[in-house]
C-alpha cells in the first residue's frame, strides 16, 4: 500500500500539465536609472473593471531587487510561433543583471517612466505599481495599465516552450 502524498506533491500534481504563459518583465529603478528584466512564470488579470494585472517576481532575482525602488514594470508577451521570440526568452531567462547588461543585447526603447520596453515583443504591457504582496517565496506587483501596445493575435509562449532553460537564478 502506497503512504498518502504530502500537500505540497498534491499541490504539484494538481498543476503538472499546466503551461503558463511565461512573460519578460522590465523595470527601472528611477533613484539609480538601473534597468532589469527577467522571464517569469506567474503573472494573471486580478480584475476586470478596473484592469489591473498581477506579475509574481522570485525574491532571489535581480530584476526583484531593482523592483524594489522601482514604480513601473512592463510586461512582454512572447509570441509562441515565431521563432525569433526565443531569444528574449533565453536572454532574459538563463543570464542574470548581476552580471550582464541584458538591453546591451537586445533592441529596446524607453517607456512611461523609463520603463523598457522590447521592441521585439508581440505584445506590451506598461502598468504603474499599485501594491506589492508577500507570496511566499516571490512578491506579487499590482499593475495599473498606463500603455498598452501590440498584437492580441498573437499566442502566447508558455512553459512548455522555455522548460529546457537553465535559470540565471534559482525560481525560488
Amino acid at each position: 500500500m502506497s503512504s498518502p502524498a504530502s500537500a505540497d506533491d498534491s499541490a504539484d500534481d494538481f498543476v503538472d500539465g499546466f503551461d503558463y504563459p511565461v512573460l519578460v518583465v522590465t523595470t527601472v529603478d528611477p533613484g539609480t536609472g538601473h534597468r532589469a528584466g527577467c522571464l517569469v512564470g506567474f503573472s494573471t488579470q486580478a480584475s476586470i473593471d478596473p484592469f489591473r494585472y498581477l506579475v509574481c517576481l522570485s525574491r532571489s532575482n535581480h530584476t526583484f531587487e531593482v523592483a524594489r525602488g522601482a514604480r513601473h514594470l512592463a510586461v512582454h508577451v512572447l509570441d509562441r510561433d515565431d521563432p525569433d521570440q526565443r531569444e528574449p526568452a533565453e536572454l532574459f531567462g538563463t543570464r542574470t543583471g548581476d552580471e550582464i547588461d541584458k538591453f546591451a543585447r537586445c533592441a529596446w526603447r524607453p517607456g512611461p517612466a523609463g520603463v523598457p520596453l522590447l521592441t521585439g515583443a508581440s505584445r506590451r504591457l506598461a502598468g504603474r505599481i499599485l501594491d506589492r504582496f508577500d507570496l511566499g517565496d516571490h512578491v506579487g506587483f499590482l499593475l495599473e495599465p498606463v500603455q498598452v501596445e501590440g498584437d492580441s493575435a498573437a499566442d502566447p509562449l508558455g512553459f512548455h516552450g522555455v522548460e529546457d532553460l537553465e535559470p540565471g537564478h534559482p525560481s525560488g
